[in-house]
């Protein structure tokens, strides 16, 4: 059986309504074919939009194949026990050119119960945000189902949610159950579980080219919110040149920011499971297998299989990369 190496997908290119031309112009994408390009989902489980491997012998093969051949190989022993064939973390790349729909996500248990399918909690990383960019996260204040649905009956919804002034690093935490929304100007990495279930809640009273409003589900998200109040709902986390810092680190994924400008060794030996990198600035190349070298740019996602356990990181410039990974509790 051939040698397995750092493995490169095509993009998943998703036309939305609020969509723009960032993943095109600033993350280099060779989009040709979308006018309003919103999503590249880079690496998917997700059936009927499942990655394809565009490198190396294993080229033209879907993500679900290669697990299914290499099972913990790719993925590691432990993920594949819990998870199977299915890739348990949907990667993707968002440019809001305008405003997303309000919108929560049902937890494990609901989204099990209701849509035999997985819950979804995610995190953003801005890589880009425009000057007075904001998003939605939460609620502006403890409030209950009557105050949310006197405000979603009276077209007030927008008096309760917590707006969020956006710079570019700032990382936002979304478990499944809190209500949130990117605002329009913002360019940004998406971790989440694998899972396509959105409750749409509010879509800014807007309507598409047919004169027609999208679809809301106002009763299904009832029972998914979580109306708690947070006094913070934006991610503190301290970076280190040269070494992984944390960002988020939770039951379904771990992931830290790298910011590097010398070569690194990086020893994955503990961790029994595949790590993604998301470039989000500079290029580099890994080097694997001792002799073996990829190179990567800005723009680019790729998956280190999980029996690949040391690689060096050699960047060509300043360099910044997302590191996911799953990590289990003993």
């Amino acid at each position: 059986m051939n040698t397995l190496y750092p493995l490169k997908f095509k993009p998943i290119y998703k036309e939305k309504i609020w969509g723009g031309s960032k993943i095109k112009t600033l993350l280099n994408k060779n989009i040709s074919d979308l006018q309003n390009c919103g999503e590249s989902w880079e690496i998917s489980g997700v059936e009927e939009n499942i990655s394809m491997i565009e490198n190396g012998f294993l080229k033209n093969n879907n993500l679900q194949e290669i697990i299914e051949v290499y099972m913990g190989d790719i993925v590691g022993d432990a993920v594949y026990e819990k998870f199977g064939n299915e890739f348990p973390l949907l990667i993707k790349f968002i440019d809001a050119n305008d405003n997303l729909s309000v919108q929560v996500h049902p937890n494990d248990e609901l989204a099990k119960e209701r849509h035999s399918a997985n819950g979804k909690t995610e995190m953003w990383y801005i890589i880009n945000a425009e000057k007075g960019a904001q998003l939605i996260s939460g609620f502006n204040n403890g409030i209950d189902k009557n105050i949310y649905l006197k405000n979603l009956k009276n077209n007030t919804l927008t008096d309760i949610l917590n707006f969020e002034d956006v710079s570019n690093n700032d990382v936002f935490f979304i478990p499944a159950g809190r209500v949130h929304a990117t605002g329009k100007g913002i360019l940004l990495a998406e971790i989440q579980q694998t899972s396509d279930v959105t409750y749409r809640i509010f879509d800014w009273n807007r309507k598409d080219s047919n004169g027609k409003s999208r679809e809301l589900h106002t009763d299904l998200a009832i029972d998914a919110l979580d109306f708690s109040h947070h006094n913070d709902y934006k991610t503190e986390y301290t970076k280190k040149n040269n070494e992984s810092s944390k960002l988020i680190d939770c039951q379904y994924f771990t992931t830290n920011i790298l910011e590097f400008d010398k070569e690194l060794e990086k020893d994955y030996n503990l961790i029994d499971s595949f790590v993604i990198y998301m470039c989000i600035e500079g290029s580099y190349s890994i080097k694997y297998n001792e002799n073996d070298e990829i190179n990567i740019s800005k723009g680019e996602t790729v998956l280190l299989p999980a029996v690949i356990e040391n690689v060096s990181l050699i960047p060509c410039e300043k360099t910044k990369i997302l590191e996911v990974y799953l990590s289990f509790e003993d």
